[in-house]
């Protein structure tokens, strides 16, 4: 509500219509999280009560016309919606969302801090690592997709990320597709399960392309994305992994984030 996103309010006006599904606008009204600072409230008597009522009647001001904003779009874009204000810590109360949830959309760029955080923030961050539902990670402007690139590497979740969009997104199945996989230059330049995928792939997305990378993965996609001369939604797996693990090693996902300003859409495998 404090800081609201046309970006992802576009997409998810996209989405909800070519789906014909009901589309939750959830408005995360931490009770801890404000617009304003503490020396915002300092007068020259300490803290103002005048200043601090000021700033609350506008921090509440700003997110009923967040809401209005977000309600005025889906009328007229006919599309099925509910809106959500929900008052607890943030980062709780998405992911209590996200059981009822079929997949969440979120910016990139959402925070829940007075200062500027590199992305992925430490929400979103928390947010993927227990999420109960795929995600979608949405850019700051919405652009129509033009081609999808699936990221495979062999590994279940990867495979289940695929599932997940298909289920989810059908429609899709109509865009320009390429299956993109980066192996080991010692390795046999063939992607993994190579028979068992290209079926797999063959009924979802029978004009899929494939293209085989060599070298680090991190830096070889983000790379080959970033010299992708069109509008281009990136589908990939991730672990739900314990706290201990995620500081020593950074999940793709991270990097993407960081990296280039594209929707993801990200599923975890159990």
């Amino acid at each position: 509500g404090l800081k609201f996103s046309n970006g992802t309010l576009q997409y998810s006006i996209w989405l909800a219509g070519k789906s014909n599904a009901l589309l939750s606008g959830v408005f995360l009204d931490d009770f801890t999280y404000h617009s304003y600072t503490f020396n915002d409230m300092i007068g020259s008597q300490g803290v103002s009560k005048e200043k601090m009522k000021i700033a609350m009647d506008k921090d509440k001001e700003m997110r009923l016309q967040s809401s209005a904003s977000f309600e005025y779009a889906c009328i007229q874009a006919h599309v099925k919606y509910t809106v959500h204000h929900d008052k607890s810590i943030a980062t709780q109360e998405v992911l209590r969302e996200s059981v009822y949830s079929d997949i969440l959309l979120v910016s990139a760029d959402e925070s829940f801090t007075h200062f500027n955080e590199d992305r992925p923030s430490e929400f979103i961050r928390d947010l993927l690592a227990d999420i109960q539902c795929p995600v979608m990670i949405i850019p700051r402007t919405y652009q129509e997709t033009q081609k999808v690139v699936l990221l495979y590497d062999g590994k279940p979740s990867s495979v289940f990320a695929i599932k997940m969009f298909n289920y989810l997104m059908p429609w899709m199945q109509n865009i320009e597709t390429e299956v993109v996989s980066v192996v080991d230059p010692k390795d046999n330049s063939i992607l993994p399960e190579n028979d068992l995928i290209r079926e797999f792939v063959r009924c979802l997305y029978p004009q899929a392309k494939y293209t085989l990378l060599h070298g680090n993965a991190e830096e070889k996609i983000v790379r080959y994305l970033k010299e992708c001369n069109k509008n281009v939604l990136v589908v990939l797996g991730a672990y739900r992994r314990s706290a201990v693990s995620m500081w020593f090693k950074t999940s793709m996902a991270d990097i993407l984030i960081k990296e280039i300003d594209i929707p993801l859409f990200i599923a975890h495998n159990k």
